[in-house]
């Protein structure tokens, strides 16, 4: 009987060309995801950019360190503590000391990323002039890069600045060097400085009080050491989702391609009982055939992943996925981790089947209807209903645990997987009633055809089923996954509204001095003047985990005036330096309870709670006043305009009044649109990423599945013609069968696709955040089930024109009178 197997794949090669295709896309998938994800943690190790010439650099302490049950936990600072005045008047004694200090730079017409350092720190990069001189003035500035010329005016907020010199060096930053007292001016604060001495004699006048940078960790001091292991951490986060989602797909189509073509062959099996093969031997001839498609499919896959990995690569980093190092390397377990994962998909997705091979009886050779029966075996409604069952179970567990978890996007990508499956399995059952629906509404559709198209669909349950998966997987991704999205980002903005009650909003994104905001407060026609910091808290959970919670500095009568901060208890004018407002994700949240914290700068406080916030979407974080917040600079200032008031001369005012900082004056509605959340563009391009491999894999399994479909209707399509009907009847007939499974698949990924959001949607309600109606993605839905239905049809068409040229209709004419 096995050598039999090879025979029936070279006769019958167009029954196992869609799992051969599924199985070999799916493998592909894998191997590119796996090698991604080994390349991704080839981050280079980094040499000092700045400070590459640098003796030693003395900075001060950045991270935060709290001993728990479970060891010492870290966290960075969100304000970095400076060096003590007095341990910087220690240093001058040993040598040179040079302050540096970063500073964002505005210049109108110019790059969005430009840093101001002082031009005594060039030197320690080192960057050597190319053009012009130094700056000795304070109007007078040096540029790195092409971007501006010797002799150019740039205008900043600060004033006219004049480029007296360029300079070359590493390629780091786009950087602006002013004098070092203009620097000091614009950027008080300094966290790190370069000492000409003797390590050995720094590090004993430092002590413990700073940390001391020399050889490769001065790369410690540049801008953003830790983005390597950060790009690292989301490539993985990327990658792996990207993976997981792929080889659910791939199994799902998989297993669901085979169990069709086994379905197929059932007269074949019935000859071959007839014949005296045993139910034994007709299982193994069933998984020979999966085994060797298997290998062929998993070879060809890896193949095909090993190809299209660096292109993937490539596109990452153009998308600003990935950072400019990534690459793919020569890893070689993705490949046998692929090939192995798919020939073990090829045999999982063959189990079922052939068991219901097995058991096919004689009798089914003889067998001539064409009406599917049984398909929904006790199995699989079994397994159905407990993954049903499991999924209803989980969300109600989750909803009255932690509903916060269902805003998470592990959660949200995850758990469509599972409603998918569920449905899919069910999809039997389904499948009639859902093309019968049509004929029982009013406007139902007449003539012959739509009774064709119906009753076809519906006798063929099997080909259905299988041909609406793919669909059901395109259709419930999609919507799930974009439809989160939009649901947490409506609710964001709904939230935003609801407590944005100011008429004017001051930003800056350098900060604001304090003779800024003792402008804006002096601006004539205001009511109530509120500045807010941004900083963090720290605080030790269960003892055993440190936990960052990003905050906001802020005065509570100003804050109480301009705002409209949820509360669940407590009132925001209770806050002081004594006390602090929370959410209710706190371990304590119960008002007037104390709590022990870290502060920005790490300072342990403990302070008593004034007030509790509801969780809402995440975004609420906590309150303290400005003098838990040492180091926080205002970035924000929300402004009530007093009555009677003209609105747009106190616009002008604080226009002037933040002049020299930079600041930007914006109405409620403005600031609403600027901070909308959405999705950028690297978000996007994630998303493209994640839903884009499963889709094209649907895709190109939709389109195999529908030529092995089609293929195999020879007889019915020769039927067909014997009956009257002309060949564009004919194929006609087969695009509105295509059209009609497609609606299928898209009604079963919708139903998917509410049942997923209603569960975020209670979530929110359980949080206490702003309700919002379902944003299902019409655009996009409408788009993948419109790619589909051309699929489709161009896939089950195409074959149909030319099995009926090739005269189908004789060769059931020969049989008929034979």
């Amino acid at each position: 009987m096995l050598s039999l197997a090879p025979r029936t794949l070279r006769v019958r090669w167009t029954s196992f060309v869609g799992g051969f295709v599924a199985l070999a896309l799916g493998v592909a998938l894998l191997t590119v995801t796996g090698l991604a994800l080994a390349s991704s943690s080839d981050a280079p190790e980094r040499a000092p950019e700045r400070f590459a010439a640098a003796p030693v650099v003395v900075r001060g302490h950045d991270t935060l360190r709290v001993p728990t049950a479970n060891g010492v936990r870290t966290e960075p600072l969100a304000h970095p503590r400076p060096v003590p005045p007095g341990t910087v008047a220690a240093l001058r004694a040993l040598g040179r000391v040079t302050e540096d200090r970063s500073f964002p730079v505005r210049v109108e017409g110019g790059p969005r990323d430009l840093v101001g350092h002082p031009w005594s720190t060039a030197a320690f990069a080192p960057y050597a002039l190319s053009a012009g001189r130094a700056p000795g003035a304070d109007g007078e500035v040096v540029v790195t890069g092409d971007w501006a010329a010797v002799g150019e005016p740039l205008r900043t907020p600060q004033g006219t600045l004049r480029v007296v010199g360029t300079v070359d060096g590493p390629d780091v930053e786009r950087a602006v060097f002013l004098t070092d007292a203009r620097a000091a001016r614009l950027s008080p604060s300094s966290t790190q400085m370069v000492v000409d001495a003797d390590p050995a004699e720094v590090r004993r006048v430092v002590g413990d009080r700073a940390q001391v940078l020399t050889g490769a960790a001065r790369r410690l001091a540049d801008a953003a050491p830790d983005r390597d292991r950060e790009a690292v951490t989301a490539l993985h986060a990327l990658f792996g989702t990207a993976g997981g989602v792929a080889a659910f797909v791939s199994v799902f189509v998989v297993a669901s391609t085979f169990s069709f073509t086994v379905a197929q062959r059932r007269r074949e099996f019935g000859l071959l009982r007839l014949a005296g093969a045993t139910p034994g031997q007709v299982r193994r001839l069933v998984t020979a055939e999966a085994l060797l498609v298997g290998v062929l499919a998993s070879a060809t896959g890896c193949a095909l992943g090993g190809r299209a990995a660096p292109r993937l690569a490539a596109w990452t980093v153009e998308q600003g996925l990935a950072p400019g190092w990534f690459g793919i390397g020569d890893r070689v377990w993705p490949y046998h981790l692929a090939f192995w994962t798919g020939l073990l998909v090829a045999l999982c997705g063959v189990v079922a089947a052939s068991w219901r091979a097995g058991r096919t009886r004689p009798a089914e050779a003889l067998r001539e209807a064409s009406v599917d029966r049984g398909v929904l075996t006790r199995g699989r409604l079994v397994c159905g209903t407990t993954l049903l069952l499991t999924a209803a179970v989980t969300l109600a567990v989750t909803l009255l645990g932690d509903p916060g978890d269902l805003l998470h996007r592990k959660t949200y990508v995850s758990r469509p997987l599972l409603l998918i499956t569920a449905v899919a399995l069910l999809a039997p059952a389904l499948v009639r009633p859902l093309i019968r629906l049509p004929a029982r509404l009013p406007c139902r559709p007449r003539g012959a055809g739509g009774m064709l198209v119906r009753e076809n669909a519906a006798a063929s349950v099997r080909r259905t089923a299988s041909v609406a998966a793919p669909v059901l997987v395109t259709v419930a991704l999609t919507g799930s996954l974009l439809g989160a999205a939009a649901t947490l980002n409506g609710a964001r903005a709904a939230e935003a509204r609801e407590r944005t009650v100011a008429d004017l909003v001051v930003r800056a994104e350098g900060g604001l001095d304090a003779d800024a905001l003792r402008r804006l407060r002096a601006v004539p026609g205001t009511a109530a003047v509120s500045p807010t910091a941004p900083t963090a808290v720290y605080v030790v959970e269960e003892g055993v985990a440190l936990v960052r919670s990003e905050a906001r500095a802020a005065d509570p009568e100003a804050l109480a005036a301009t705002a409209r901060i949820p509360l669940t208890a407590g009132r925001i004018t209770d806050l002081d330096d004594d006390s602090i407002v929370v959410d209710e994700e706190w371990e304590r949240h119960t008002v007037g309870q104390r709590v022990t914290v870290r502060l920005g700068d790490g300072t342990r406080r403990s302070l008593r709670i004034a007030a509790v916030m509801p969780v809402g979407t995440g975004d609420n974080g906590a309150y303290v006043t400005p003098a838990n917040a040492r180091g926080a600079s205002v970035d924000r200032v929300e402004v009530t305009v007093a009555r009677g008031a003209d609105r747009a001369a106190v616009a002008a005012g604080l226009r002037e009044a933040v002049r020299s900082s930079g600041g930007e004056v914006l109405t409620r509605g403005a600031w609403l649109r600027a901070t909308a959340p959405g999705t950028d563009g690297t978000s996007r391009a994630g998303f493209l990423l994640v839903l884009g491999l499963a889709l094209v894999y649907a895709g190109i399994a939709l389109a195999a599945t529908l030529v092995m479909a089609t293929s195999d209707r020879r007889r019915e399509l020769a039927a067909l013609r014997l009956a009257g009907a002309t060949r564009g009847q004919v194929l006609r007939l087969v695009a509105a069968e295509s059209l009609a499974v497609v609606a299928v698949g898209t009604v079963l990924g919708l139903a998917v696709t509410v049942l997923d959001l209603l569960g975020m949607r209670a979530a929110l309600l359980l949080l206490s955040a702003p309700a919002v109606s379902l944003p299902l993605p019409w655009t996009a839905l409408g788009a993948v089930s419109g790619a589909c239905a051309l699929v489709a049809v161009a896939a089950s068409v195409l074959p149909a024109a030319v099995a009926l040229r090739r005269g189908a209709g004789d060769e059931l004419s020969v049989r008929a009178a034979g």
